[in-house]
């Protein structure tokens, strides 16, 4: 399918769940990476996600302005790492998600850019533009073992599904083709064991041959919706966002509010994930 040699990005994310030293004293440096929510909508209504426990969806993305002025500072400060999402699918803009990457990797320079996306929005044409804007990682999450439990969890039409699926085999090809020096991931929360079980010969069949490396998360409580979520889809959440599966952090200190910064559309900060 390919000749690019695979990559890890597991390592890379275990770096920053880590809190090292420096962070642990009365002045901190900056964190390590920041991820700055584009667009705060999304065409998901995942049942987990906190982007439901706004009174009020918001439509306004992110001015291109304001991103460029506080990435400027970002840079200044000594970040490192730009994430160009945070709750919301950044790719319902796909300009302005472009842009925002353009301006990170050639304006500024960051070493490293990175993106998460449902993969519904991430045609080959928007994932060609990101690629070529210089996207460091792409990561694909993918959280559903059949079309009835991703009608159900994620809220939307099954077609959605296969959707996504076929994105990410596309991706892969964009990058052979184009030779492009982007990472493709793909994540999948364990909700359980069975759903693990169940969600493999999805992985090992449409998703794992196009990626160059899947992880597991565990299912976290986003926010006190989630209580009422767990008694309706039946899954339990550990307490806050440990990491990743296999590289498990305490969940205080919170390792998000040091080394990871959160910044929503709308210039406001959010001190969780």
């Amino acid at each position: 399918m390919g000749t690019m040699i695979k990559r890890s990005i597991t390592k890379h994310i275990d770096e920053i769940t880590q809190i090292s030293a420096d962070y642990l004293h009365t002045v901190v440096p900056a964190p390590k990476a920041v991820k700055i929510e584009l667009s705060p909508r999304c065409n998901f209504r995942c049942g987990f996600c906190s982007l439901r426990t706004r009174d009020k969806q918001p439509t306004t993305d992110m001015d291109f302005d304001f991103f460029k002025r506080v990435t400027t500072e970002m840079r200044e400060a000594g970040v490192k790492e730009i994430g160009c999402f945070f709750l919301g699918e950044s790719m319902m803009n796909p300009n302005l998600l472009v842009n925002a990457i353009d301006w990170c990797k050639q304006g500024l320079e960051f070493p490293y850019v990175f993106l998460t996306t449902n993969g519904s929005l991430a045609s080959a044409e928007n994932v060609r533009r990101c690629m070529e804007a210089g996207l460091n990682s792409l990561k694909f999450s993918v959280n559903a073992h059949d079309e009835d439990q991703f009608e159900e969890i994620m809220g939307v039409r099954k077609k959605l599904y296969y959707k996504g699926q076929q994105n990410i085999k596309d991706a892969w090809q964009v990058r052979e083709e184009g030779g492009y020096d982007c990472g493709l991931y793909a994540s999948s929360i364990s909700y359980d064991k069975m759903q693990r079980e169940d969600i493999q010969p999805i992985l090992d069949e449409h998703v794992i041959p196009y990626v160059d490396e899947h992880y597991w998360l565990p299912l976290y409580s986003m926010s006190m919706f989630a209580t009422e979520r767990e008694e309706e889809l039946g899954y339990r959440p550990i307490a806050g966002n440990q990491g990743r599966l296999g590289a498990l952090r305490e969940p205080l200190p919170c390792w998000t509010v040091f080394t990871e910064g959160h910044l929503r559309a709308d210039g406001g900060l959010s001190a969780c994930c």
